[in-house]
């Protein structure tokens, strides 16, 4: 092959999935609905099954709609015939995937399905099938072709099925008004839920501050910024705070020259420094530095620094 077949054969499945995935919109209808309803209403968790390919895109499936307010979790269908169904209660929602809606694997579970109470969804390119029969609902999944050349390689079929569980979970999100504070409590990990969980105490400087009066020298401004590490020296007094930075100490030496030495701390501080207070989450934080365009924020209880917080 060339480059430009190479190219072009990128193009054909991009072309070839991009047309299952359009599809699936003239084919949602009430099963959709009611699947969403029932997802909604249960009072169990929504179990995702299924074998192979179509496995890999329920575990996708089941991770995306923990993470985004639906209580769920994967199962494979072999592991459930032999001992796992023991976790399903009558109070679940089973989602089968299976593209020809006769995988063994899955059909075989029909029966404890039905004898159990669950509600049965399932996602098949076959209305016809036998698990779409089975189901309460049935999501339409079939795509028109494959885009592997040979019609065998499962593509743009689980490409339709993990568009149509994102179709699921975006859905539920929005029925449940999930909130980002929400998925933050769910990814605490991640960058998301720092900015939301976590506040500025638990990330601030607290230990040698670099603390001077109003009437420190340069060279005592310039010690502490330097001893602190922080980039700054905080000038507190009764009167009030201040900030100097180390841009504040060049500054001051070009402009007061061999003078410099008779400067204090009061004469270069910047006055009423932007403060937050102890307690404030880091997505407030982090809101505020960026409006003001400043990288240090003084963390205040009480009208005492206690903290640095740094971008």
């Amino acid at each position: 092959m060339t480059t430009h077949a190479f190219l072009e054969t990128a193009k054909d499945v991009f072309r070839v999935e991009s047309d299952a995935v359009a599809n699936l919109a003239s084919r949602i209808d009430q099963n959709f609905v009611d699947s969403v309803s029932a997802i909604l209403e249960s009072s169990g968790r929504c179990i995702i099954c299924g074998m192979g390919k179509s496995g890999i895109i329920g575990k996708k499936m089941a991770a995306t709609l923990a993470s985004t307010g639906t209580p769920s979790f994967f199962m494979h269908p072999g592991e459930a015939y032999h001992g796992d169904l023991g976790m399903v209660t009558p109070d679940d929602v089973f989602v089968a995937i299976s593209n020809s809606g006769e995988t063994s694997e899955v059909v075989k579970l029909i029966p404890f399905l039905k004898d159990n109470g669950n509600y049965l969804v399932s996602l098949t390119g076959n209305p016809e099938s036998t698990l779409a029969k089975a189901s309460n609902s049935h999501l339409d999944i079939s795509v028109e072709e494959e885009a592997c050349p040979l019609q065998l390689a499962p593509t743009a079929s689980t490409t339709a099925t993990l568009a149509m569980g994102d179709a699921l979970a975006v859905t539920l999100m929005k029925a449940r008004d999930f909130k980002p504070e929400n998925f933050a409590r769910f990814h605490p990990g991640g960058s998301l839920g720092r900015r939301l969980l976590s506040t500025v105490n638990d990330e601030m400087v607290a230990e040698r501050l670099p603390l001077v009066a109003p009437e420190a020298s340069v060279l005592d401004l310039i010690e502490s910024i330097g001893v602190g590490g922080l980039g700054i020296a905080i000038v507190q007094s009764s009167a009030g705070l201040g900030i100097v930075t180390d841009g504040d100490i060049r500054r001051a030496v070009q402009k007061y020259g061999d003078n410099l030495f008779q400067v204090t701390a009061n004469d270069v501080m910047t006055p009423d420094p932007a403060c937050i207070a102890s307690g404030a989450r880091i997505e407030d934080a982090l809101y505020l530095m960026d409006k003001q365009r400043i990288t240090s924020l003084l963390v205040t209880d009480k009208g005492q620094v206690i903290g640095v917080f740094k971008k």
